[in-house]
């Protein structure tokens, strides 16, 4: 039986100024469904989670809460917050709002619309053994470390792995790192740097390539091949 409360933070404050679409890219839609009602479905279907919390921009509140939560009937949204000026800050809003007695977190980008259920389950076992776990993928392609245009050293690919999202964390744990890293204006591209420069040992979980991130027009097109396979 299930005892432990888990949430989902879902991150979706972006401007989507690479898009150049004229509204935040996490609201267009795929295959007439919006990119972040397509990345909360999947946290709203596991049994796995409590209760949702949505960051998204000021100006978004209200379309957030029509558009998506009530036209897609998302029933485990119990809070749409306006988010900060950054990723970190957006975060913590939504960790700030979340219950005192929440067990674990799964944090995630409102652009990856194409997440299953069964990698929520698998992060949600993984993270028992630190209080952190991520899915990542081997990098196809071979990654240079680079230093004002020139090469420095080139990083073995099979050590190489690109981070994705939902990342899951021990609840207290990661509310602390978010702390200390706005006391000392610490910023971070994903949660898992802050678990690494804190101390806390993160799990990896394979992902899976299809898990794009939504960031470009090219992505978009992207999305769509994925949409009609999925």
């Amino acid at each position: 039986m299930k005892t432990r409360r888990n949430l989902a933070i879902i991150v979706a404050g972006g401007s989507g100024i690479r898009m150049n679409a004229g509204m935040p890219k996490q609201y267009l839609p795929i295959a007439g469904k919006p990119i972040l009602a397509l990345a909360v479905d999947p946290f709203e279907k596991s049994p796995l989670i409590d209760e949702i919390i949505l960051v998204v921009s000021e100006e978004y509140l209200a379309y957030a809460s029509r558009e998506i939560v009530d036209k897609y009937n998302l029933k485990k949204v119990s809070k749409i917050i306006s988010g900060g000026a950054t990723r970190r800050e957006s975060v913590l809003a939504g960790l700030s709002a979340c219950p005192q007695v929440s067990d674990y977190v799964a944090i995630h980008d409102g652009v990856r619309p194409f997440v299953r259920t069964s990698l929520i389950e698998q992060l949600f076992i993984a993270v028992q053994q630190t209080g952190a776990a991520i899915p990542a993928v081997n990098a196809k392609d071979t990654v240079k470390f680079v230093e004002k245009n020139f090469i420095v050293s080139t990083i073995p690919r099979e050590k190489a792995f690109l981070a994705q999202t939902p990342q899951v964390f021990r609840y207290i744990n990661i509310l602390e790192f978010h702390r200390k890293a706005a006391d000392q204006n610490f910023e971070a591209t994903d949660d898992a740097i802050l678990a690494e420069q804190y101390g806390m040992k993160v799990v990896i979980v394979p992902g899976y390539y299809d898990n794009i991130k939504i960031t470009t027009p090219e992505d978009l097109i992207l999305a769509e091949e994925i949409m009609k396979k999925w």
